[in-house]
């Protein structure tokens, strides 16, 4: 059984940069992705501001070499691009040189395409190769048969914290020695039906987003994806790597409260922060900053916030939320965000909260509003909350010289 789980390789590409670098450059100098729909093809293109990457499907094939004529999805076409990026970041070159699997994560899947044909798939003869991509696996199935991934794959939804549960998934394959390695991460892509439903529920604001705010109003959906390398104590041993991070705890928990609603008293959240830290043995003194989900719905951020009060005991450490700068980006923001945690345990920064201006009436919390640099940083939690009560948490942490 593997000791430690050490992060050797990460990948972004989101509204605010193609890769891990242009992210960074974002973060740092406070520029947000949210704007204008431009990729997307719906009635909402000046009325509902996203995060979107503004490279085009034609664009992301010629950079993979992938023809017109094979059916890949945009959910697909951006997990891929992460997870080249990914593999070059942890020098793997033989994929399957250890026992490599690969858990990925999706809400969307191949909606972005199928939702195009349907109509036509139901009423007509037509067909095409996209159909068969609706559902949430063949995404997986790409980014596998594309780097020759042999030995395991799986496909996780379950909303909003899905990458992160691909994250705590993969490094219990490796704890338990049924995995060497694994590429942990998610993907998600706008489209109709997300955008539409999101709408429908009255949590979409029609601004950039302001995340813990007293004026929140609502998020702004994002694309992205982002994956982590996750390998065991002996592979990190035995390559003399060095590894960017460790992945040293991680739980997760449902409140069962709702089907999009989490609990107003932050049940299952504070439940899954205190579960994760003690599953890295840590207090939670020793957290030095929290990725927050953030969303900047009502209902979340006063569910959160109140969660990491109980669990803080009123002395919650500097905390933040990204998702001004990229939205959210539904199955892919739990491994967006901890790209962002390890980002920041490598550059000792902490990403100020966009937006922010009046802290939230019901309790005394207020995120970073500016760039801390130069900051000690050995443990952050990063938290993902997502419908029907499902939330994880994962504690990134400084390697151990």
């Amino acid at each position: 059984m593997s000791k430690k789980i050490y992060i050797s390789g990460i990948s972004a590409i989101s509204a605010i940069g193609n890769n891990v670098a242009e992210n960074f450059d974002a973060l740092i100098n406070q520029k947000s992705g949210i704007g204008k729909i431009t990729q997307l093809n719906t009635i909402h293109k000046n009325e509902i501001p996203v995060g979107e990457i503004k490279l085009s499907d034609k664009q992301l094939k010629e950079k993979l070499s992938i023809t017109d004529n094979q059916a890949y999805t945009r959910t697909a076409l951006l997990g891929i691009t992460a997870v080249k990026e990914a593999l070059k970041n942890a020098e793997i070159s033989e994929i399957n040189k250890y026992k490599t699997g690969i858990v990925s994560a999706t809400t969307v899947a191949g909606m972005t395409s199928s939702e195009k044909f349907y109509l036509d798939f139901l009423n007509t003869d037509f067909y095409n190769d996209f159909i068969k991509t609706h559902e949430a696996a063949d995404s997986t199935e790409k980014i596998a048969d594309y780097f020759g991934i042999k030995e395991f794959m799986t496909t996780v939804s379950t909303a909003c914290s899905s990458s992160a549960n691909a994250i705590m998934t993969g490094a219990r394959l490796i704890k338990n020695g049924l995995l060497d390695r694994v590429i942990v991460g998610g993907t998600d892509a706008l489209s109709k039906f997300t955008l539409n439903g999101f709408n429908t529920l009255i949590i979409l604001d029609r601004e950039p987003c302001k995340p813990f705010d007293n004026e929140r109003k609502g998020l702004n959906l994002g694309e992205a994806a982002a994956y982590l390398i996750l390998e065991s104590e002996d592979i990190v041993k035995k390559e003399h790597k060095k590894p960017l991070a460790e992945l040293s705890g991680y739980a997760n928990a449902n409140d069962a409260y709702h089907q999009t609603a989490s609990s107003p008293e932050g049940y299952g959240a504070s439940l899954a922060m205190l579960q994760a830290l003690e599953n890295a043995n840590l207090k939670p003194s020793e957290i030095d900053y929290i990725n927050v989900h953030g969303t900047g719905t009502a209902n979340n951020d006063l569910s959160e916030g109140r969660a990491m009060l109980k669990v803080f005991d009123n002395k919650v450490p500097k905390f933040s939320s990204t998702k001004a700068y990229t939205g959210h980006t539904l199955a892919a923001a739990g491994s967006l965000e901890a790209v962002y945690s390890v980002l920041s345990i490598q550059n000792k920064v902490i990403f100020p909260n966009l937006r922010f201006k009046n802290k939230i009436q019901e309790f005394n919390l207020i995120p970073e509003t500016e760039l801390i640099r130069n900051t000690d940083i050995k443990h952050i939690m990063s938290n993902s909350f997502g419908f029907g009560g499902n939330g994880t948490v994962l504690i990134i942490s400084e390697i151990n010289q």
